[in-house]
C-alpha cells in the first residue's frame, strides 16, 4: 500500500483522481490540500462523493507521502515546488504543462505510456500530457514509429468545458456556452509544442505543418479529434500498423466502426478509428479529458512508477445511454 496526496484537490482534475484513488487497492489518500476549501468535506465539493469518503480538505501537507499529484493552473507547479521540499524517495506528477517541453523539464519524464513507457517506470518525476496532446499523439505515433509523416497534418478537435477548469470565465457560463460552439487558439494553441517533440522522437525527420484547430463544444467532458494526412498506404495496411504499435496496451483500442463519445467517457480508453478517402488517411481519436486525458493517465503513470499493474484501479465502465 502506497500514499498519495493531492495539491490542488477542489479542483476538476483533483476531484477525479480522489474518485479514482478511493477505489484503487493499493493506494491510500493521506490528504487533499486546497487553500480556498481547507475545512470542508470533501463531498461538499465534489457532491457526487457523499457517503464515499469522510476525508476533508487541508492547507497543510504531509511530506511523507510516496506520491504527490499536483492538480494547479498552468505555471502555478513550479512555483509550488520551488518553495516546497519533499523527500528524494517522493514521486511527484505534475498535470499542469509547466514542465511538459523538455527546455522546461529538467528531471521531469514526459508522461505518455504508449511512448515512453520504460522511462516513467524508472521516473521520480512525471509531467501529464495535455488532454488533446494525449488524443492527438495517440492517433499520430504509430505513423510516426513508420517514418510515414510525410504530409501536413490536420486536425480538428472538440473539447468538452471542463477543460477550461473551474474558474469562471465569459466562455465558460452556462448561457454562454449551452448551445454553442466555438472555435479557439486556432493554429496556437500550447500543446502543440509536446506533440511536435513526441511525433520528433519517434520520426525525427519530422518537419511538417500541424494544422490544429481546437474547438470549445457545449458538453461537459470528452474530446474527439479528427486528423488527417496524405499517405500512400492501404486502410489495410494502416491498420494492421496501428494494431501492431497498440498491441500490448491496455488502454487504446483500434475500432472497425466509426466512434462516438460516450464511449469512452468516465473511462481510460482512447479509441481510435481510421477511413481512407483517395490518398487522405483520416483517424478519429476519442478520450474522456478528465481521465486519459488528465487524472486516469496520472494514476496510470502512478501505476508504472510503483510496479503496479498498469491498469489497476482504472478499469472504469463508460456509461452506454
Amino acid at each position: 500500500m502506497i500514499t498519495a496526496g493531492i495539491i490542488g484537490a477542489a479542483g476538476y482534475t483533483g476531484g477525479e483522481l480522489i474518485r479514482i484513488l478511493l477505489n484503487h487497492p493499493k493506494t491510500e489518500i493521506y490528504f487533499c490540500y486546497s487553500r480556498s476549501q481547507a475545512g470542508k468535506k470533501i463531498s461538499d465539493i465534489h457532491n457526487d462523493l457523499l457517503g464515499d469518503t469522510d476525508l476533508v480538505f487541508t492547507n497543510e501537507i504531509n511530506q511523507g507521502v510516496d506520491v504527490l499529484f499536483l492538480c494547479l493552473p498552468h505555471g502555478e507547479a513550479s512555483t509550488f515546488l520551488a518553495n516546497n521540499s519533499f523527500p528524494p524517495s517522493t514521486k511527484i506528477i505534475d498535470l499542469s504543462n509547466d514542465f511538459r517541453l523538455k527546455e522546461n523539464a529538467g528531471e521531469f519524464v514526459y508522461g505518455l505510456p504508449e511512448l515512453n513507457k520504460d522511462n516513467i517506470k524508472q521516473a521520480v518525476k512525471i509531467a501529464n500530457p495535455g488532454c488533446f496532446a494525449t488524443a492527438i499523439q495517440l492517433a499520430l505515433l504509430p505513423l510516426a514509429a513508420k517514418k510515414l509523416l510525410q504530409s501536413e497534418i490536420h486536425i480538428s478537435a472538440i473539447t468538452g468545458s471542463t477543460g477550461a477548469g473551474v474558474s469562471l470565465s465569459e466562455t465558460s457560463h452556462f448561457t454562454w456556452r449551452n448551445n454553442n460552439v466555438s472555435v479557439y487558439k486556432p493554429f496556437t494553441h500550447q500543446h502543440l509544442g509536446e506533440i511536435n517533440e513526441s511525433l520528433v522522437q519517434l520520426q525525427n525527420t519530422f518537419t511538417e505543418s500541424i494544422n490544429f484547430i481546437p474547438y470549445r463544444g457545449d458538453f461537459t467532458r470528452g474530446i474527439i479529434a479528427t486528423i488527417y494526412i496524405d499517405t500512400d498506404k492501404s486502410i489495410e495496411e494502416s491498420t494492421v500498423i496501428y494494431q501492431q504499435f497498440y498491441n500490448a496496451e491496455p488502454f487504446v483500442f483500434i475500432s472497425e466502426k466509426t466512434i462516438d463519445l460516450k464511449q469512452v467517457i468516465n473511462t481510460n480508453k482512447c479509441l481510435l478509428y481510421l477511413e481512407k478517402n483517395g490518398n487522405k488517411l483520416m483517424i478519429i481519436s476519442i478520450i474522456d479529458n478528465l481521465v486519459k486525458g488528465a487524472s486516469g493517465q496520472a494514476v496510470q503513470n502512478m501505476n508504472l512508477m510503483f510496479g503496479f499493474e498498469e491498469n489497476e484501479g482504472l478499469n472504469l465502465k463508460s456509461v452506454a445511454y
